[in-house]
């Protein structure tokens, strides 16, 4: 009978551990990813570049399609769809335009099946860049993704494998934006 109620109590923590994993966090978790880069293009161009959905598939390789206002420098309250794998994951998510300050700043705010999904941000400002001439322009662009994380399932799936693995994905849409558009001069 003992060991009944013993087994009875282990099935009760473990079914109430697992059970937490998947309850919303009572705490805002927030993970943040930084890239940026100096592009020998004037800011301008880059900013309609980054900004035209069109333009994503050939940059970024976390985006492997985009649908609905794709061929232009999307303005506030423009939508786009984005089929995408980030970190192994792959979803459809609709991108809205909350801010647009050309040539300044642009940022987007995503949904999957009705949840926010994260936010991306450009910053774009002027910079120097010593191998140019006087008249060439370049840019130091600046991508901030931001997502919240929604269990503590995901926190902890995120700290272990998620957030690294969109790192480098981050990392190296900043470098393909970078030698693509420089190509382009």
């Amino acid at each position: 009978m003992h060991r009944h109620k013993t087994l009875f109590w282990i099935f009760i923590v473990v079914a109430v551990s697992v059970a937490a994993l998947f309850v919303p966090l009572p705490w805002t978790d927030i993970t943040r990813i930084h890239n940026e880069a100096v592009i020998a293009r004037p800011p301008a161009v880059v900013f309609d570049y980054v900004s035209t959905p069109g333009n994503w598939p050939a940059w970024h390789p976390s985006s492997l399609g985009v649908k609905g206002a794709t061929d232009h420098s999307l303005l506030p309250g423009e939508r786009v769809t984005e089929t995408f794998v980030v970190a192994g994951r792959s979803g459809v998510v609709i991108w809205t335009v909350t801010k647009r300050d050309p040539p300044r700043a642009w940022t987007i705010e995503g949904e999957i099946e009705g949840r926010k999904a994260g936010t991306v941000a450009y910053t774009l400002t002027p910079a120097l860049t010593p191998s140019l001439t006087p008249t060439e322009e370049s840019t130091r662009f600046e991508r901030d993704f931001s997502y919240q994380s929604p269990t503590l399932l995901f926190l902890l799936l995120n700290r272990m494998v998620l957030r690294p693995r969109i790192e480098a994905e981050s990392t190296e849409a900043v470098r393909r934006l970078k030698a693509t558009l420089e190509a382009r001069r």
